[in-house]
């Protein structure tokens, strides 16, 4: 498995990183590699947008065809 090296990491950050270990029962090294692994497989946002259209095309097909109720309040009323 690879290696990755990061310099330069602020104190307050490693710090965090700790304490958020220390909350989770891991160690630092454990807890790193555990919001790596969750970040790379996070989808890309156009994924996401991808699949709302999907979605939203989907749940148009089920509905039926809405008409403007707009249209049919004022023939109503001018009778």
């Amino acid at each position: 498995m690879p290696d990755i090296l990061v310099r330069d990491v602020p104190k307050e950050t490693v710090d965090a990183l700790k304490r958020q270990a220390e909350d989770h029962g891991r160690s630092l090294q454990q807890e790193v590699k555990t919001i790596l692994q969750t970040a790379g497989k996070r989808r890309h946002i156009a994924d996401y947008v991808e699949s709302a259209r999907r979605m939203r095309e989907k749940i148009a097909s089920y509905a039926p065809h809405q008409t403007d109720s707009t249209l049919l309040i004022r023939k109503d009323r001018e009778r």
